[in-house]
This record gives C-alpha cells, sequence and structure tokens, in this order.
C-alpha cells in the first residue's frame, strides 16, 4: 500500500490549490451572500482542465485520474464548498455515466463540450415523491416512432439551471418497476423542456438547484443511454462515483474549518492566554484533524479503488458516511472555538457548517450509506 502522490498528482494538487486560494476564496462570502451561481470561476476552471479532469484526452478530457479529481474538489471545498459541488456533479453525475454507458456515438457528440467545461452537464434522478426511494419515479417516457416523449418533473437538481446536457432517468415501462426506468441524454434546448423554480437553500447557496419539467418533451431515440431498462443500475452505479465527490467536498469543508480555526485560535486572547494555549483549545483541534485525516484516507482509497477498476462501491459509500458525518461534527466545532464570532458572517466557519450538513443528504442519506455498507457485509 503506496501512501505517497505522485509527482504529478502533487503539482495538480498545489495548482487545485492555489486556484481555490487566488481565485475561489475571494469570492466565496459574495457568492454566499447573493446566492449566485460563480460562473466566471466555472470559466477560469474549464480553463485549466477540471471540468474534465479524469477523461481521457482524445474526448477532450484532462488525461487525469480520479484520485486527482477528488483532489481537485477537496480543495475546492476548503474554501467554497458551492464551487466543489459544481464541478462534483458536473464530473461525476453528467460526464461520468456518459463516459462509462454511452455509445461511441454519443461520446464524441457530448463529451468534447462538457470536459473542456464549454458546456455545464447536470443529473435528474430526484422526483417529488422519489427521493430516497429512487424507484418511485412517475417521469414516464414513451417510444413514438424515431423519439421518446418523456413528461414528469424533477426536482432539487444541481446546476439545474445552468446546464446544457441532463442525464435524466425515467419509466418505460412501469409494469417492472425498477427494472422499466431507462436513462437518456437530454439537451436544454429540446422541445418540451423547461427548468422551474430556484431552491432558496440553507447552504451551498451559490449552486443553482431547481425543477427539471418535461411537457411532451421529445428525445430522439438515439439518446437512449445504455439499453431500456437499464436507467435504475446506471443511475446506482453513477451514484457510487458520485459519492466520492461529494466526500471529496466533505473532506474540503472539514479541513477548511480546521485551518481557520487553527489560525483564529492562536491569534484570540481570554484571560491574558491565546485560545491556542488552553488545552480544552488543543484537544478539541487534535479530535477535529484525526476525523478528517481518517476521511482523507477513505476518500483517497475509494478513488484509487475506482481509477484501478474494482469494485468500489461500499468504499465509496464509507467514505461519503464518514467524511460527511466528521464534516458536520468539524464545522460545529469550528463554529464554537470561535464563539460569538463564529456566529456571525464576519467569518467563514459559520458558512462551512451551513455547507457541510448537505454532504449528509444528497447523493444518498448517511441512512442510505449504511444500508449499502451492511448489504456488502452480508447482513440482511
Amino acid at each position: 500500500m503506496d501512501f505517497h502522490l505522485s509527482k504529478e498528482q502533487e503539482m495538480v494538487r498545489k495548482m487545485y490549490r492555489e486556484f481555490a486560494e487566488t481565485e475561489v476564496k475571494p469570492l466565496a462570502e459574495e457568492i454566499d451572500e447573493e446566492e449566485r451561481f460563480p460562473m466566471e470561476t466555472v470559466e477560469k476552471m474549464a480553463k485549466l482542465g477540471m471540468m474534465g479532469i479524469y477523461f481521457p484526452k482524445e474526448y477532450g478530457g484532462a488525461g487525469g485520474d480520479v484520485l486527482s479529481y477528488a483532489m481537485c474538489v477537496e480543495e475546492l471545498a476548503k474554501v467554497c464548498g458551492t464551487t466543489a459541488v459544481i464541478v462534483s456533479a458536473h464530473t461525476s453525475l453528467c460526464c461520468a455515466p456518459i463516459f462509462e454507458h454511452g455509445t461511441e456515438e454519443q461520446k464524441k457528440k457530448y463529451l468534447p463540450d462538457l470536459l473542456s467545461g464549454k458546456k455545464i452537464g447536470a443529473f435528474g434522478l430526484t422526483e417529488p415523491n422519489a427521493g430516497t426511494d429512487a424507484s418511485g419515479q412517475q417521469t414516464t417516457a414513451v417510444l413514438e416512432g424515431d423519439h421518446y416523449v418523456l413528461n414528469g418533473s424533477k426536482c432539487f437538481i444541481t446546476n439545474g439551471t445552468v446546464a446544457e446536457t441532463f442525464v435524466v432517468f425515467a419509466m418505460t415501462d412501469k409494469k417492472l418497476g425498477n427494472h422499466g426506468i431507462s436513462a437518456f441524454i437530454v439537451e436544454k434546448s429540446f422541445p418540451g423542456f423547461s427548468v422551474g423554480k430556484h431552491e432558496k437553500k440553507m447552504g451551498i447557496r451559490g449552486s443553482s438547484t431547481c425543477d427539471l419539467i418535461f411537457e411532451d418533451c421529445i428525445v430522439p431515440k438515439e439518446n437512449l443511454l445504455g439499453k431500456e431498462g437499464q436507467g435504475f443500475k446506471i443511475a446506482m452505479m453513477t451514484l457510487d462515483g458520485g459519492r466520492i465527490g461529494i466526500a471529496a467536498q466533505a473532506l474540503g469543508l472539514g479541513e477548511g474549518a480546521i485551518n481557520e480555526a487553527v489560525k483564529y485560535t492562536q491569534e484570540r486572547v481570554q484571560f491574558k492566554r491565546r485560545l491556542s494555549q488552553f488545552q480544552n483549545t488543543q484537544f478539541q483541534l487534535a479530535d477535529m484533524h484525526t476525523r478528517m485525516q481518517a476521511a482523507q484516507y477513505l476518500v483517497y482509497a475509494a478513488a484509487c479503488k475506482k481509477q484501478n477498476h474494482e469494485n468500489y462501491s461500499m468504499d465509496a459509500a464509507m467514505a461519503k458516511l464518514f467524511a460527511a458525518e466528521s464534516a458536520s461534527d468539524v464545522t460545529r466545532r469550528a463554529v464554537q472555538l470561535f464563539g460569538g464570532y463564529g456566529y456571525t458572517r464576519e467569518y467563514p466557519v459559520e458558512r462551512m457548517m451551513r455547507d457541510a450538513k448537505i454532504t449528509e443528504i444528497y447523493e444518498g442519506t448517511s441512512e442510505v450509506q449504511r444500508m449499502v455498507i451492511s448489504s456488502h457485509l452480508g447482513v440482511k
């Protein structure tokens, strides 16, 4: 087992870190306050190849690896949870299923624009009555000649208002349950497709989250992703990969909160001593760092398994479960170390605490991760 990064990985991590500090961090407070999507940052990330990190160059990707992608999300999340999830959802939930399940024609048509960052991608699975129970899909797709007609709606779709390419799931045969779900590549310009209301959220407030609406939406037959009835399987495999991205986001949020807390406690003086000189502070920070270090090993291990084409489903679930719950705990402790100042927007830890909570919910709740892990243990 090798715990060392290659020279290339060290180099890209340094680039991601410097980019996060110089380009992302200065905008993080403003993006949260104004709840606006940071398109200017996405355009800069595109130029650096950050929108297609682990995909082959032949399709317009950067030719990197999954660990480098996880480190990118981690470094972005240290300073801005919003920017981190933009990259994660685009990469893991849209680019990945097209690359992994698409035909050669679909890959050549859609991946170059997505991986170059010219277009942003999104993933449409969740519905008002089909959250954790993804099998409860109500959106339908009916084959009519050379096209499918989609009707229904999706909710809580990350990147929804800005994306131009969507991987969408719909029922092609309701009688078959899970086996009647199919996946489609949908373009924003398709007739009958529209975007609904933008959600006002507790955290990741600059991230675009909205409804997708399909009213007799015309989707060409050749835009079926995989085969009819394979949609649920494609969705679950996609979420396995997505969990690495969200685990990396949680990891970065926790690490970023620790960085802020270390800096603050070394400057803040109470009772004629720096806060960092109190044993309680030292012990709190030691526990916080240990948790996030353990989370990092879980996240990196899952990323390496995916890169090596090993079975990583349980590893991704463990990484997301532990990193998400650790991030929520660590960011809350960071706010406590800041005292009253931590509760104000003058410092970033309250934003980090708000941002961390969603990592326990989206792309599979912590409860779902425990179900995945226990099923792999054979506990039924």
